[in-house]
């Protein structure tokens, strides 16, 4: 706030403060009032002369801090300073200095100022008693007679960062924005301030400012590969094909930009003439990114092992149909690029030989070594090994260790933690000279797919944590599910097809926690009935939007609760639109990002509608553990079958539907029949134990990895 008399200062509020100074450059002293008037006005004069003698004066705001001193005995040593530097200086800081007085800050006031300082400059007298020391570090500090050779710039982009590293986005982004204003720019800046757009969901300013970044750096893959990816995510996917187009122009020679142009499909599709477009593009796409993919040179060997390294076909398999000549097309590429960077590493292993007494050595490969749905599954079959016969490595390429880590480390005899380097991992693997290495899936993360095209075992398999084959030359074979398994699944895999007992896995019982919220709590009537639709938005297919606007047609009470979904909305509109209902009166979208909230909302549902073609793995286990109803249809596919395996293992088999016509008559029915419903739940509660914690797929499992390595 610029003075008009000699200087006329206020103590302002915290609140003030920061609404008059939040577009300003805010430095702070904290002066020690009790020295003596002389020591004390030298001090500030010095401060006062250095910030008139920055070059940008003229945006600085020099914050004073009054703690131990009296507001008018402060504005008194102020005034006294301002008439020497007029006299002596000829500096009128009425006009050339922006001064604020700060007073009584406690730690919360301070906490709440921190965001809008950009340093300090120290004194040699502070008062530093009663605040906050390590608040206090915090703030950048720098000597008096340096700071006038602090460009504006360095103490903006500090701030960003301190702000950026503490997650306080909206601070931040005023900082990154005062950063552009003053025409300080990098590509970092269009990132950081991009990353925290997205952090507060504000997608459109999200996409605006990596195009941006674009157009001053088209060079910047980051910024390229941000756009692209999260364009698809959210539903725009014409967008994202135009930008991975203008990626490989902009980096012809950076092959991530080549597979997003080639092998984009869409998260969701708006029809099912959509499905057939985008599958007739890819199948084309996959072609064209073979032809284009060489290999000769060192720098080609490094490029492509960098785009394979950051993405995979995970969106292929939702689009319903049989994908094993797609897989077997990409996973050759895959090995070919893997080949090429590490040769020594693609050649057959002879099986190491049994010594007496020895145990089979069986490793276990995965980046979600940690709770996570597609390797939860396989604590259990750990915890129920053979230890006199077998003895088990454990690699976690992750980085997300908890609880669910510890166990996987307490059930192995050897557990490495390697995250995040495709080359240890791999050498770590062959030192051990495992048996058989075991990828609990492939498909969801990059790096396990590059290291599964590659020979690190005389034998390697995969299991269904993505259950997809892999069409990877270098997987022997696939470790399903012979409740899951159609009779032509052999038709579906390049691995051969291993049906474990049961469901395949020993699937431990969740907890389930009391109730102790309400529908209310969640924003859900009581007299409504619940379908929770839990499954993530590219499962649902839109041939089938249709089974829920019947549903409500048949029920008026029906909500449909889902937790993931809001892309969706638009399509559940038209279809509920077409039988003459509004789809805002019966879906509800809520977003629950607590596991506790999660289970509440399974204990406060009616009835669980899985998802046709993909059905629901750990969320319908963890739903039966709930004892909540469950309407499932089997699809083509062992990934369409798992709801169905639960159900016939546990012994409740009244909900599975053979068509879509059945699925709605079942689902009315338990909405409409309380009794029947309970009687449902009831049963289900009875036969837990017949699903949860099974060992005789262990047994299976082991009895396969015995007889292999014999043949071997």
């Amino acid at each position: 706030m610029k003075q008009n008399n000699l200087i006329n200062t206020v103590e302002v509020s915290i609140s003030d403060a920061l609404t008059v100074k939040e577009g300003n450059i805010n430095i702070i002293i904290l002066p020690d009032w009790s020295q003596l008037e002389e020591g004390l006005i030298i001090e500030l004069e010095q401060v006062i002369k250095t910030v008139i003698n920055h070059s940008d004066s003229n945006q600085i705001t020099l914050l004073i801090n009054t703690n131990g001193i009296s507001e008018d005995d402060a504005n008194l040593v102020l005034s006294t300073v301002a008439m020497n530097l007029l006299l002596t200086e000829n500096f009128d800081i009425t006009v050339e200095c922006e001064i604020s007085l700060l007073g009584n800050l406690d730690e919360i006031e301070l906490r709440a100022i921190i965001p809008f300082l950009h340093g300090r400059i120290i004194l040699q007298h502070e008062n530093l008693e009663g605040l906050a020391l390590l608040i206090i570090e915090k703030i950048p500090a720098y000597k008096i007679e340096k700071f006038h050779n602090i460009h504006i710039g360095q103490l903006v982009f500090d701030l960003c960062t301190r702000l950026f590293q503490e997650g306080r986005w909206k601070e931040a982004i005023a900082q990154y924005q005062k950063l552009l204003e003053i025409q300080v720019v990098d590509a970092d800046i269009y990132c950081n301030l991009s990353y925290c757009y997205r952090h507060l969901n504000l997608l459109e300013q999200y996409f605006n400012t990596l195009q941006q970044g674009i157009k001053l750096y088209p060079q910047e893959g980051r910024l390229h590969f941000s756009l692209i990816i999260d364009l698809r995510r959210n539903g725009r996917i014409q967008e994202a094909i135009l930008s991975a187009e203008n990626a490989a122009k902009c980096l012809p020679n950076d092959y991530t930009f080549k597979i997003l142009k080639y092998l984009t499909v869409p998260s969701i599709y708006e029809n099912q003439e959509e499905i057939n477009f985008y599958r007739q593009r890819f199948i084309q796409g996959l072609q064209d990114l073979i032809q284009q993919t060489y290999l000769k040179t060192t720098q080609e060997q490094q490029s492509a092992l960098a785009g394979i390294g950051r993405l995979t076909n995970f969106y292929l398999s939702y689009q319903a149909q049989n994908d094993i000549d797609l897989q077997c097309q990409y996973g050759k590429l895959v090995h070919e690029i893997m080949a090429a960077n590490y040769p020594q590493w693609v050649v057959p292993l002879p099986m190491p030989k049994l010594q007496p007494n020895q145990k089979i050595r069986i490793g276990y490969a995965s980046h979600y070594l940690h709770s996570y749905s597609g390797t939860l599954w396989l604590t259990g079959w750990l915890r129920y090994c053979d230890r006199q016969n077998f003895e088990i490595y454990c690699y976690y390429t992750g980085n997300e260790p908890d609880p669910v880590t510890q166990q996987f480390q307490n059930y192995s005899d050897v557990f490495h933690h390697i995250p995040y380097n495709l080359s240890a991992a791999c050498e770590q693997i062959i030192v051990d000279k495992l048996h058989i290495l075991v990828f609990p899936e492939i498909g969801m993360d990059a790096q396990t797919m590059q290291m599964a095209g590659l020979r690190l075992a005389p034998l390697q398999c995969v299991a269904w944590g993505h259950p997809v084959t892999t069409g990877l030359p270098t997987i022997d074979y696939f470790l399903s599910s012979e409740l899951m398994e159609p009779e032509n699944a052999q038709e579906h895999y390049s691995e051969k097809l291993i049906r474990l007992p049961n469901i395949g896995v020993s699937y431990p019982k969740p907890y389930i926690p009391p109730v102790i919220k309400t529908r209310s709590d969640f924003g859900l009537g009581d007299d409504a009935v619940i379908y929770l639709c839990c499954q993530a938005p590219f499962k649902y297919l839109p041939q089938y939007d249709f089974i829920f606007a019947e549903i409500a047609r048949r029920l008026p009470k029906a909500k449909f609760v889902f937790l993931r979904g809001t892309l969706l909305e638009p399509r559940l509109k038209r279809a509920f639109t077409a039988v003459g209902l509004d789809s805002e009166d019966y879906c509800v979208f809520l977003s629950i990002p607590e596991r506790l909230d999660y289970l509440m909302i399974n204990l406060l549902s009616d009835v669980y509608l899985d998802t046709f073609t993909w059905s629901g793995g750990n969320t319908t286990l963890e739903a039966i553990a709930c004892n909540l109803p469950i309407v499932t249809c089997p699809g083509e596919f062992m990934r369409g079958r798992h709801s169905e395996s639960f159900l016939k293992m546990l012994g409740v088999t009244d909900t599975i539907a053979q068509n879509e016509a059945e699925y709605i008559e079942i689902a009315v029915k338990l909405g409409l029949d309380q009794a029947w419903r309970g009687a449902i739940a009831e049963r289900m509660s009875q036969n837990h134990d017949r699903l949860f914690d099974d060992k005789a797929c262990v047994e299976g499992l082991e009895a396969f990895y015995k007889e292999v390595c014999s043949k071997h």
